[in-house]
């Protein structure tokens, strides 16, 4: 099986929607397409949780079939949304002075991608 991980850095909800339909799309085709929360795109989750939001379906599909491996610990202390992060049950993660490690990742023979 082919093994990609999405490491989304930014807080733009038109960027995050491609990251979303991606991993969804990997999954419906048996690859696995993981998503990594890190930087500004931690605080993109408290605006997906609102049932309003556009991209809530997406979301929370992504989350049904769990997709997410996790939000970066430091950021999501430092943007002030661990809280949120938890409440939505997306584990918090951080190796690497409180940041997920890329390296831990193509240890485990994920393809990298960032967004």
């Amino acid at each position: 099986m082919k093994k990609h991980v999405f490491f989304a850095f930014r807080d733009n909800p038109l960027c995050f929607i491609h990251v979303l339909l991606n991993s969804l799309d990997m999954a419906a085709k048996g690859m696995e397409g993981k998503i990594v929360l890190e930087g500004e795109a931690v605080t993109l989750v408290p605006i997906m949780a609102d049932s309003s939001h556009f991209l809530h379906p997406l979301y929370r599909k992504a989350r049904e079939q769990n997709l997410f491996i996790g939000a970066c610990r430091a950021c999501s202390a430092k943007l002030n949304v661990t809280d949120a992060i938890t409440k939505e049950n997306i584990p918090l993660i951080g190796e690497m002075s409180g940041h997920p490690a890329m390296s831990a990742f193509i240890d485990q023979g994920y393809t990298i991608l960032t967004f």
